[in-house]
Order: structure tokens, then C-alpha cells, then sequence
């Protein structure tokens, strides 16, 4: 009987998974767009062709994870959730990558300009 009971918990669980998936779909799916449409737009200067291809890649990974989201409730698939959540992954460690090294960047910058300031500093007599 309790394996049972575990066995509906489960299927009850995989439902509401599903559905709280389609919820998000569209949502998901709109981010995935405005993302992809504004490393579209940086690719149009100079230096943001460099970098575009970072948010049209999360902008694909996004939209790719809410058609999986559409797909699990439409198909009532719970393997496509599984798709889904790897998109995130990928998105989310994709995106601690560029924070890592955005920060890193930061602080080589600041102590740039910590360095390139201290003669300045010297002369004025500071």
C-alpha cells in the first residue's frame, strides 16, 4: 500500500511539474527572444560583434528551454523537462562564466585606474 501511495505522490508530482512548466513556457520563450534579438542589435557596431554571439546563444538556450517546457505539457512528457532543465543549466552556467569574468575584468580596471592615477596624485602633492 505505501508504494503505492509513493507511486501517486510521484505521478501527482510529475503533473504539477508539467503544468507549472507550461506556465513558464511563454514567458521563458519571450526572454529567449528579447536576448537573441539584442545580441542581433550589439552585432551591429564595431566592437559588439566581438561579444554578439553570447547573447544570441543564451537567447537560443532560452527559447530552446521554453519550446521543451511546451513540449512536456503539450506531449505530457516529463523527459522533455529533463531537456529543459539541462537548457538551464547551460544558460545559468553560462552566465555565472560571464560574471566571473566581467567581476574580473572590474577589479583589473579599477586597479588600472588606481595605478595610472597615483603619479597624478604625486604630483599635485596629495
Amino acid at each position: 500500500m505505501d508504494e503505492q501511495n509513493q507511486g501517486q505522490d510521484s505521478v501527482e508530482l510529475v503533473e504539477m511539474l508539467v503544468s507549472s512548466s507550461r506556465n513558464m513556457a511563454g514567458w521563458v520563450k519571450f526572454l529567449g527572444v528579447i536576448t537573441l534579438i539584442s545580441g542581433i542589435i550589439s552585432a551591429l557596431s564595431i566592437v559588439g560583434i566581438i561579444v554578439a554571439w553570447v547573447p544570441i546563444w543564451l537567447g537560443v538556450l532560452l527559447y530552446q528551454a521554453g519550446n521543451r517546457a511546451e513540449q512536456a505539457h503539450l506531449q505530457n512528457n516529463p523527459r522533455e523537462l529533463l531537456i529543459m532543465l539541462e537548457k538551464f543549466r547551460m544558460y545559468f552556467m553560462i552566465q555565472g562564466i560571464l560574471l566571473i569574468v566581467m567581476l574580473g575584468l572590474s577589479l583589473i580596471m579599477i586597479f588600472g585606474f588606481g595605478l595610472s592615477l597615483a603619479p597624478m596624485l604625486k604630483s599635485m602633492n596629495f
